[in-house]
């Protein structure tokens, strides 16, 4: 089923009539649209689809197939429109992602859009974009790839005296050439600045004994990939193999673990008790992962708090980290999909700790 189609069988499941989608990444999941303005209205048995005069011919292009598609203008506004949908297709109520609308916003609802009950929902959207179509999960496939790529190529500029910000800039710079955007902005950090788990790259050059962490991935027709790899420059001690080596078993325990039915929160527990063996868990300082799709943060998280089940289709990023002050970080990040049968790791990145150059 297509998105618009398993969410339309959803509401028709839940009894609403219809749902106001305003949160862009699920208007793009919903409809493909690239823009950066639009609102979906759908219902069990419709759809319609709203923009600015910017977004008028690109929707009619992406969106026009698929659903009907109406311009606002300051004449007739978003809310004026959506009143005037809702006489037309009878709605008495619209629900909304509760979380995704301001208290502002949904007072002004309420007096443009009146005789309509506003309805405020745990976003439906959300929960269905956790679990991939096989087509959905080639496309991030593809995301890891062009990433995998990205890691190849900058480990030639892992050496001694290169910034740690020209390493993100060449990240930066394969990507966009490989027609991609950044999934986020590239975490690079190297020496004892990278016991900073999301550390801005600067213009510290590497060392000899530096671990040096790149946290980065490609966004490639809409979809994210998320890597985190940690390297040594030129050598490394006991202490750095040590700690490596324990933040991989854990990395590697977790994967193995995340299975049809498990639950979050026992698989990020799994992963600390395997740090905690080298007395390392206290040093790691956040979740274990978290939902990868269309944007890189999507919904759902692995952590101490995340008492969510775990199933068949959803993508994770497994990225157990040790950071150390004064001494460093490893923090190493893999995007694994569940399957019936056993977890699959979309990336093909190597894993074994690499001395460079």
């Amino acid at each position: 089923m297509k998105p618009l189609e398993r969410l339309q069988a959803k509401l028709a499941e839940d009894g609403l009539e219809a749902l106001l989608v305003t949160d862009i990444a699920n208007v793009r999941w919903l409809t493909g649209f690239t823009g950066s303005a639009g609102t979906v209205v759908a219902a069990p048995d419709r759809a319609c689809f709203f923009t600015d005069g910017r977004y008028t011919i690109q929707a009619g292009e992406q969106v026009g197939p698929l659903m009907e598609v109406r311009t606002t203008t300051t004449e007739a506004p978003l809310a004026a429109q959506v009143a005037e949908l809702a006489g037309q297709w009878g709605l008495s109520s619209i629900a909304f992602d509760g979380d995704a609308v301001t208290v502002n916003t949904y007072r002004q609802w309420t007096e443009k859009i009146p005789g309509v009950e506003l309805k405020p929902v745990q976003d439906p959207c959300a929960v269905l974009r956790m679990v991939k179509t096989p087509e959905e999960v080639a496309k991030i496939r593809d995301a890891c790839r062009l990433t995998d790529a990205a890691f190849q190529h900058v480990l030639r500029l892992i050496q001694p005296g290169v910034a740690e910000y020209d390493i993100h800039l060449e990240i930066e710079f394969f990507l966009k050439r490989q027609g991609a955007e950044l999934a986020f902005d590239p975490i690079v950090v190297s020496g004892a600045r990278s016991a900073l788990p999301h550390g801005k790259a600067s213009e510290k050059k590497l060392e000899i004994g530096d671990f040096v962490t790149m946290d980065f991935g490609a966004k490639l027709d809409g979809w994210c990939a998320d890597l985190t790899r940690t390297v040594a420059v030129g050598r490394a001690d006991d202490r750095m193999r040590e700690v490596y080596g324990q933040v991989l078993e854990a990395q590697r325990a977790a994967i193995d673990a995340l299975r049809d039915g498990a639950n979050g929160k026992d698989v990020d527990t799994l992963a600390r008790e395997v740090l905690a063996r080298k007395d390392l868990a206290r040093y790691f300082t956040h979740g274990l992962g978290h939902g990868l799709g269309t944007v890189v943060h999507d919904h759902g998280r692995l952590s101490q708090t995340a008492d969510m089940r775990i199933e068949c289709g959803q993508v994770w990023t497994v990225e157990p980290g040790v950071y150390i002050e004064g001494f460093g970080g490893v923090r190493i990040e893999d995007d694994v999909w569940v399957t019936e049968d056993r977890p699959v790791i979309l990336n093909e990145a190597p894993k074994e700790l690499l001395i460079l150059p």
